[in-house]
């Protein structure tokens, strides 16, 4: 129960002294307004160069939605305890530190969920995108999986904060490659193969696929296999991001490097 409430309360209150918004209206015009707009110039560019129909647009990117959030996010609860002065205090604690910095993740999922639900429903409407209602509960399901791995993607990218000063380059480095390789605006057959290799590997890219065969109708048992590779995928960064916070905390202790700036 103790280590319950350090992941869920532990990781709501990291949340809210973490993650930078000065007032709603930067919230809504970063996190909501900005990812829908991007969501309709690409649908708009899709219809011009026929590569691909509206469904193909829209669900990709209201997946793509949570990276902001999540990638960014999972980079403050790491590089944001440096910042202010806060991260001796918490690798002084006797909890686990993997533990504590895991259960952060959640927050960030949620509201990843919250970002891509919300895209979705909006450029629905104003697309006229039909959604069969069977098939809300598995696209909730595959953002939902796809928000989760994310954040632990990006909290493997604020595990690097402990070793290098700036991580912020890299986080807007990863949210565009996650744009470009993960198939949400260009189809994976119109990628190169070294490009789709390592669009396998990343988040997002295996839930934008089962959503899209849930938004098209398909069975769960069709878009399960690839539910579950994004499981894997998530997994994998969340194992990665508990090593490295491991590994790069023990350096920074023997360096003496773990307030420097």
């Amino acid at each position: 129960m103790k280590t319950l409430r350090l992941i869920t309360v532990g990781g709501v209150i990291a949340y809210r002294a973490l993650f930078n918004w000065t007032r709603p209206s930067v919230f809504i015009g970063t996190l909501l307004i900005g990812p829908l707009f991007q969501l309709l110039f690409f649908a708009y560019l899709g219809r011009q160069l026929r590569v691909a129909d509206d469904r193909f647009y829209i669900v990709g990117n209201a997946v793509l939605a949570a990276t902001l959030a999540c990638v960014f996010g999972g980079t403050l609860a790491v590089g944001n305890e440096r910042r202010f002065g806060t991260l001796g205090h918490v690798l002084l604690s006797p909890r686990s530190r993997t533990v504590v910095f895991l259960g952060r993740a959640l927050p960030y999922a949620g509201n990843g969920l919250l970002i891509a639900a919300f895209t979705l429903s909006v450029s629905a409407l104003l697309l006229g995108l039909r959604i069969p209602v069977g098939a809300l509960p598995g696209l909730l399901l595959a953002m939902a999986t796809g928000s989760l791995a994310c954040s632990f993607f990006g909290l493997t990218l604020g595990a690097l904060g402990l070793r290098f000063r700036d991580v912020w380059v890299i986080s807007n480095v990863a949210v565009a490659l996650l744009m470009l390789l993960t198939g949400v605006n260009v189809p994976s057959s119109g990628l190169p193969g070294w490009m789709v290799t390592i669009g396998n590997y990343l988040p997002i890219t295996h839930a934008a696929e089962a959503a899209r065969r849930f938004a098209a109708g398909d069975s769960f048992a069709a878009a399960a296999p690839e539910v579950g590779r994004e499981a894997l995928v998530g997994l994998a960064y969340a194992v990665l991001a508990a090593a490295l916070l491991k590994i790069f905390e023990l350096e920074s202790r023997r360096s003496a490097s773990l307030e420097t700036l």
